[in-house]
């Protein structure tokens, strides 16, 4: 249940400072209130949701800074990760991230795709390369995808997703032809470019306020 609630926020299909109502959650998961209680416990934890004694609970908002500091994380760990799990990678291994890709790029093609279905299967695609790293970084991937919430997919603007989708291209390449040095630096490179692109548009830049995010909470779990 934590998984589901964290990867619906990491693709924003809950947006950032929107309110989380357990009832509305259990219904759209079609489960209790008791498992989705304890799943918004977990994710507060982890600093992904906060709590407000008059608001009730929502998605953490984020600072432009503390935006581009997540980017900067992911890039590194991203391009770190893909250059694993290609020298480990399978042929399987490649033949899903190939069905990763065509997924996406029928969705593309397909008018009524949502951004936020873009948004998760763009996840799958590169999920499906990340996993052939080590189970250790895919847990520490996923923990920085659930911490970033920005209040739009770049995935909303269609040449945006176009382009984006180009460079999964270049990686998926470097992925088939088994070049880890390429895919480490495509990786990286997606991902700032997704950084400098949402810090250029004011519908996709972070809105949050000028307090520093306090990560510091997520410690009362260790």
């Amino acid at each position: 249940m934590a998984a589901r609630l964290r990867e619906d926020v990491a693709n924003g299909v809950i947006t950032p400072g929107a309110l989380i109502k357990q009832t509305l959650l259990a219904k759209r998961y079609g489960v209790s209130p008791t498992p989705v209680r304890e799943a918004m416990r977990i994710l507060e934890a982890d600093g992904v949701i906060t709590y407000s004694p008059h608001r009730g609970a929502s998605v953490r908002e984020m600072t432009p800074e503390t935006a581009m500091d997540l980017y900067r994380l992911r890039s590194a760990a991203e391009g770190e990760a893909a250059h694993m799990a290609v020298g480990r990678m399978t042929p399987d291994g490649v033949a899903a991230v190939q069905r990763a890709f065509d997924a996406l790029t029928t969705a593309l093609d397909l008018p009524g795709t949502t951004p936020a279905e873009m948004s998760v299967l763009n996840r799958e695609f590169h999920f499906a390369i990340y996993e052939h790293s080590s189970p250790l970084v895919v847990q520490f991937l996923e923990l920085l995808w659930s911490r970033f919430t920005p209040p739009a997919t770049l995935f909303a603007d269609r040449a945006v997703a176009q382009e984006l989708h180009e460079e999964h291209r270049d990686i998926l390449q470097a992925v088939m032809a088994g070049d880890a040095h390429a895919a480490r630096q495509l990786t990286s490179d997606h991902i700032q470019g997704a950084s400098h692109r949402r810090a250029r548009d004011p519908r996709l830049r972070a809105v949050g306020t000028d307090v520093r995010e306090n990560f510091d909470e997520a410690s009362s779990q260790d």
